[in-house]
């Protein structure tokens, strides 16, 4: 995957690496299991109580934005937190972005906000957290074996980046563009928070707790639409350069972290992200039609 540019704003990010906002090891913080989140659940943590999607009915659909003019002031401003002022410098470096995964997840993050700012009326940008073994969040205690998540409370992505990597290669989902894809679909999530879909999901979810998996199922497909459609209009707007190996790359994540997947003798009864074959038709569907729109897995 190549970038437009090789600049990569940490403004929006927090590093509570061992306390430094460098990219090596450190300690963790150690904190329980238990976050209520949205995001991937790869090791089968899964928790579905701040789940979105896009309700159909007498709901008023997501303001997106039929234009794909980028609105920089949107996604370039903003003050710098102290804990990504080293991360920014040494990301800035000739080079960084290749040579550093938390450099190039933070460049992805900052594309991910340039596209959605110019597809969501009134976007606010997220906040990305690299963290080790555990960290405290809006939606409780989360540690790595949560994976990579979303917390609606706090507007944060958090990321335990060499536990994520593990993951994915231990599914089989190889490469920079799976990575990619993992970022792309948690603030897929932020796209449902912001667009209060995840609010409508919820007092579903408590209306009807019998639906409750089904409807974090179709939340989850959402998500994956959206990075689909991310990773269309990148493409398109020349903000990113995805190749077919790249684009299967993706693919092939969305298929890794279907419950079949990681649990074959789940019973699709208690399913809460969806299949494999789910989740990657949906991320196809952003792709193949770039627009948010069409995300409506309800």
């Amino acid at each position: 995957m190549k970038f437009d540019d090789s600049n990569v704003d940490a403004s929006q990010v927090q590093d509570l690496r061992g306390g430094r906002g460098g990219g090596g090891p450190g300690r963790g913080g150690g904190m329980g299991r238990g976050a209520t989140v949205g995001g991937l659940g790869i090791i089968g943590l899964i928790m579905a109580v701040f789940f979105g999607v896009n309700v159909a009915g007498n709901e008023p659909e997501p303001q997106f934005i039929p234009t794909q003019t980028q609105t920089q002031s949107q996604t370039r401003t903003g003050t710098t937190m102290g804990t990504g002022s080293d991360l920014a410098t040494r990301c800035n470096q000739p080079g960084a972005i290749d040579q550093y995964e938390d450099c190039f997840i933070t460049k992805v993050f900052n594309e991910t906000n340039e596209i959605w700012a110019s597809q969501v009326q009134g976007y606010r940008r997220p906040t990305l957290v690299f963290f080790e073994r555990g960290v405290r969040t809006a939606c409780g205690p989360a540690s790595s074996d949560t994976g990579p998540f979303y917390c609606p409370g706090d507007d944060k992505v958090y990321i335990d980046l060499p536990f994520m990597k593990q993951l994915l290669n231990r599914l089989g989902a190889n490469g920079r563009n799976a990575e990619a894809y993992v970022i792309a679909h948690e603030v897929g999530h932020h796209i449902q928070n912001i667009t209060g879909q995840e609010r409508r999901v919820r007092q579903l979810q408590g209306q009807d707790p019998r639906n409750r998996n089904a409807l974090s199922v179709r939340m989850e497909l959402q998500a994956d639409c959206y990075a689909g459609v991310w990773a269309r209009q990148a493409n398109e707007q020349g903000k990113v350069q995805i190749t077919p190996s790249e684009l299967d790359q993706a693919r092939e994540a969305a298929a890794a972290v279907g419950d079949d997947r990681i649990n074959p003798r789940l019973g699709q009864e208690h399913f809460t992200h969806g299949s494999a074959q789910q989740r990657q038709e949906w991320f196809n569907r952003g792709f193949d039609s770039g627009d948010p729109r069409q995300c409506n897995t309800f």
